[in-house]
């Protein structure tokens, strides 16, 4: 519980307060003067006012915030100095450094473990590396580092092999025998359609070996890696637009679960997951919904291509619809969290019972 709590708050913590760091470094370098960087929130535990910002760690580790002069238009009156002084292309610099430190420590992040772990390899082996939560295998209690022996008393020695029975049994129940440290076990799983909707899947991926890599290499798939999950959702959100599906998406509370999840699995699982998470941080605020970063680019590219200046009028109904807009998608995803949950726990209940054979010592379960 203690490591989950650690790891849940230094995501966070790490994770907004760089997106905010963007936004304080851009303020300095152009003569935006900044009143508050904090570290967290809440009541202050300690704070030092240098120049005209006030400098704090806050009561909860979970970010920060930055505070230039004149943000507000409502406050703001003209002064050089302030915020909305500045040209709509020096205001743009400074909401997409936010999503650019994301970036920048999600690719460190998939560096630093390609370069030191290695790069992954997956293993031929018929052994469950990964999960995916809410899949058969997962409902039906298959865990990682399973041996896969045999699908309907068929033996399968590799991952292929497996994967290919696996692939031809879409909806068809299937009787798969695994070895759980010595013990052998059956369960009954019937493999669901794939995203595609082209073959059956389990939810299971082969395990991994690292090989070593070379600092280029390295730093080119560290790259990819930021392009690849970018693209990833996309692709994904369009796809469910187009058919008019329900995004799949993970709030607060399944989040939390995903991290302490990977807090215990690993060191360098803990550490991806980290540069996936700000992947997708910097990627959600760049989209163009009032009150992100990427609903201020629009605003700040209509200013420079229109040359017509933000009014207040235009900020109120802006920011009124956006509050809206990421209260619904909080809402959504909470919701989503909560039936994930339930869904998981009724197919666990539901699922067919583990038949256990002989250990080498002659012992039943």
């Amino acid at each position: 519980m203690i490591i989950s709590i650690i790891a849940v708050l230094f995501t966070f913590g790490l994770v907004i307060f760089l997106h905010e760091f963007g936004h304080f470094i851009v303020c300095k370098l152009s003569g935006i003067r900044v009143e508050a960087f904090s570290f967290g929130f809440g009541k202050e535990l300690w704070g030092k006012t240098g120049g005209y910002t006030r400098y704090s760690v806050r009561l909860i580790p979970l970010g920060g915030y930055v505070k230039p002069q004149g943000e507000d238009i409502n406050e703001y009156k003209g002064e050089p100095q302030e915020y909305f002084s500045k040209p709509w292309y020096i205001r743009l610099a400074v909401v997409l450094a936010g999503p650019f430190m994301n970036y920048l420590l999600a690719f460190s992040l998939f560096f630093a473990v390609i370069f030191f772990v290695g790069q992954p390899v997956p293993s031929d082996q018929p052994v469950i590396g990964d999960m995916a939560l809410n899949y058969p295998a997962h409902n039906a209690g298959l865990k990682e580092k399973d041996r896969i022996i045999s699908i309907n008393g068929k033996e399968v020695s590799t991952w292929l092999s497996m994967a290919g029975v696996i692939h031809k049994s879409l909806n068809k129940e299937m009787k798969i025998a695994y070895e759980r440290e010595g013990v052998r076990k059956e369960v009954a799983i019937t493999p669901v359609k794939d995203p595609a909707g082209r073959q059956g899947i389990i939810g299971i991926s082969p395990d991994v070996a690292y090989k070593n890599v070379s600092l280029f290499r390295a730093s080119g798939m560290a790259l990819h890696q930021c392009w690849f999950w970018t693209s990833f959702t996309i692709t994904t959100l369009a796809g469910n637009i187009y058919r008019m599906e329900k995004p799949d998406v993970a709030g607060p509370i399944g989040i939390v679960g995903i991290v302490s999840k990977a807090a215990h699995s690993g060191f360098s699982d803990f550490i991806f997951l980290l540069g996936l998470i700000s992947v997708a941080v910097g990627f959600f605020n760049l989209l163009p919904i009032p009150l992100l970063d990427g609903g201020h680019v629009i605003l700040y590219l209509f200013e420079g291509i229109f040359r017509r200046k933000i009014t207040t009028n235009i900020m109120r109904y802006v920011n009124s619809a956006g509050i809206v807009i990421l209260l619904s998608i909080m809402v959504f995803a909470t919701y989503s969290d909560i039936m994930r949950i339930w869904k998981s726990k009724s197919a666990k209940n539901a699922s067919p019972v583990e038949t256990v054979a002989e250990t080498g010592r002659g012992e039943k379960k």
